[in-house]
């Protein structure tokens, strides 16, 4: 997966703006998101983050419609009712990446990748002109061409996990989201994919979400990071107005350090544990 050499090759997709604003979501009459607003704009990274079940991927999910709000709204570009529209017009400008997907039998990688084009067979399996060049596209963008005519169920977990985006990525929306689009990757890849979704806002114009627990690599990636706890969004904004030493401390009740990469000159984090903390006293000891 070479993004920066790929990316070129897509075509240029008019990016969508998505909103949510006063969402709250309840899970079995309990609420476990409060109220969020959360915008997405075109050629622009959001990071959500924050600890586990803070309900950053229920956002996420409450934003692609695949889990429902007990009361807010979604609205595309400022003035579509993003609720009132069909599923299937939905789904051609949203796109989600989930966690924890299937590992289908009996189907190759170039079948699973254009599952991402059902938006726009319509019914009766209408032609879809555009869509063998989509699915092209996606595969090479996750550099998984060579895999398409492999069995699914015979790739490892980082090599389904980039066959999955680039079924996202032969959808071809304006909005993209994904819940820890990470998970499974190796070091190489990791890097590669945060650099396809750089490429995506950069270069095409995309709205991006997405979710991430490690720090750093939302700091690399992200314009903006809203920062999430029991529920809520309590800070939303650049990078290094939102991961402070304060700010992160409280949230995850650890103590969280936080310096500039001299290197990259990018933000890093470091949670200090006990055993960080004995070191630094020895360090310290006459």
């Amino acid at each position: 997966m070479r993004a920066g050499d790929h990316a070129a090759a897509a075509p240029r997709s008019r990016g969508r703006a998505l909103a949510a604003e006063g969402v709250t979501v309840a899970y079995d009459g309990v609420d476990v998101v409060h109220e969020a607003a959360l915008a997405l704009r075109p050629g622009e990274v959001t990071a959500l983050v924050g600890p586990n079940g803070s309900g950053k991927s229920t956002l996420l999910r409450t934003l692609a419609r695949l889990q429902s709000a007990r009361a807010g709204t979604l609205t595309l570009d400022t003035e579509t009712d993003g609720l009132a529209l069909s599923s299937r017009e939905f789904a051609r400008h949203v796109a989600l990446l989930t966690q924890g997907r299937p590992t289908p039998s009996g189907l190759t990688v170039r079948d699973l990748v254009d599952f991402g084009r059902y938006p726009y067979r319509g019914r009766w399996g209408r032609p879809d002109p555009g869509g063998r060049a989509a699915v092209d596209r996606a595969l090479e963008m996750t550099g998984v061409t060579e895999l398409a005519a492999r069995g699914a169920e015979y790739l490892s977990g980082g090599q389904l996990q980039r066959v999955w985006l680039a079924s996202c990525l032969a959808q071809e929306t304006g909005v993209l989201l994904l819940d820890e689009p990470t998970t499974y990757l190796d070091l190489r890849y990791q890097v590669e994919l945060l650099d396809l979704i750089r490429d995506l806002a950069d270069d095409h114009g995309i709205a991006v979400g997405v979710v991430l627990h490690d720090l750093d690599q939302a700091a690399a990636v992200a314009d903006r990071i809203a920062l999430l706890h029991d529920g809520r969004i309590t800070a939303d904004g650049a990078p290094a107005d939102v991961l402070t030493p304060e700010r992160l401390t409280g949230t995850y009740g650890i103590r969280v350090d936080v310096d500039t990469d001299p290197l990259t000159g990018q933000l890093r984090t470091r949670a200090i544990g006990r055993h960080h903390t004995r070191s630094e006293r020895l360090s310290t000891t006459p």
